[in-house]
């Protein structure tokens, strides 16, 4: 915030922002300011209210579409990546071929198709007028290469129940995260529901996902890895919550935070010296090349989906959809391949499905107390 600030008192000093004279006064005004007539810094971050149009049915139909959106995109996703990473190119019957690793340039060609497509659709399709400052897409993009490295650094020093327990618990922190990012506050029954799934989903995951043959011993840098896991995530689909505030459409969003995403992979991947090494094997290999952009489209709709889910419904729904998308994966698992569920697992389903009745009761009774609750005006009388 600070470094910014310097920079448009420098800027007004010089008379640029006043005038509109120099050839860098859109980009510092775009970056700076942003394009609304008064956007300061400081823009409440105002609640998520509902019109007045909205149904329940059509709000509950709203969040079933997103749901399977983003099921469907990243579960389809999981199995591109999988084949990616475990395949061998270019294997002849003399040579067994050779294996793509690198995981963070499958991520830069992933930004990059998001970045292509959220631009072509903002310049060719109306979107509202854009407000925010462009720095502030930088903020949930560094946390999400921040998130995203504790995340893997830390699977190398946590036990398997110990990795299970975190990525099934992020909804509080990811609550507890909204009431210091967006101010955004939550009834009693909203944490006693999330808590409840994050046990349900903890039970069955722990009794009937896989365990890898090599589980490492949790030590205190894995915890400290993890913790920092969650808050990145934590912030990133907070901080792109708060960023709506501004009025912006889904793909403006996708756009501003990949551009900064695409910034950071680049950066990382010139000083580790594996973009060349990359581009390479895109070249020596055709078959990837394709695989690797059917991969990307499949991330590109599921970014869309997530910041539709996010921008309609808050990161706390999205955080669950995303919490309860591994317990579906492991349930469409066995019940594909005929594993059978424990009844651990049976009763970890039950707590979940009891959690999201108990969600959509508890909101329902909230709408017609808050509708009962609204006075009637009385006419006024003219003295």
């Amino acid at each position: 915030m600070v470094p910014g600030y310097l920079l448009v008192q420098y800027f007004r000093r010089k008379n640029y922002l006043e005038t509109g004279r120099g050839l860098c006064f859109p980009l510092v005004k775009a970056c700076v300011f942003g394009n609304e007539p008064k956007a300061s810094d400081e823009v409440p971050l105002a609640p998520r209210a509902e019109t007045a149009e909205t149904t329940p049915t059509w709000q509950a139909l709203k969040l079933l579409f997103c749901a399977t959106g983003l099921q469907v995109s990243y579960l389809t996703w999981g199995v591109l990546q999988e084949r990616v990473m475990t395949r061998n190119y270019g294997a002849t019957a003399t040579s067994p071929g050779e294996r793509f690793t690198d995981s963070q340039f499958l991520v830069l060609m992933n930004r990059v198709l998001a970045l292509i497509v959220a631009g072509l659709y903002c310049l060719f399709c109306k979107q509202p007028r854009h407000g925010a400052p462009m720095y502030r897409y930088s903020f949930a993009s560094l946390s999400n290469v921040l998130s995203s490295w504790c995340q893997y650094e830390a699977l190398k020093f946590v036990s398997f129940p110990t990795q299970v327990l975190a990525k099934a618990s992020k909804v509080i922190p990811v609550m507890l995260m909204g009431k210091l990012v967006s101010r955004r506050s939550y009834e009693h029954w909203e944490y006693l529901t999330a808590g409840l799934i994050s046990i349900g989903v903890s039970m069955f995951l722990l009794s009937s996902g896989p365990e890898p043959r090599s589980s490492p011993a949790t030590t205190l840098s894995g915890l400290i890895l993890l913790a920092g896991y969650i808050a990145f995530d934590s912030f990133t689909s907070n901080w792109q919550d708060a960023l709506f505030a501004y009025k912006m459409s889904s793909v403006q969003m996708m756009f501003g935070v990949n551009f900064f995403s695409c910034l950071f992979t680049i950066g990382s991947l010139l000083e580790q010296g594996a973009l060349l090494e990359g581009t390479r094997f895109m070249g020596r290999h055709s078959e990837f090349a394709a695989h690797a952009l059917l991969l990307s489209i499949c991330s590109a709709c599921g970014q869309l989906f997530i910041f539709y889910t996010i921008g309609q419904f808050g990161a706390a729904v999205f955080t669950i959809i995303m919490t309860l998308r591994q317990a579906f994966a492991i349930l469409l698992s066995c019940l594909l391949y005929g594993h059978t569920v424990t009844v651990v697992g049976g009763l970890g389903v039950a707590v979940v499905f009891a959690a999201l009745l108990l969600r959509v009761y508890a909101r329902g009774r909230l709408k017609q107390r808050g509708k009962k609750a609204v006075p009637i005006e009385s006419p006024v009388q003219k003295v």
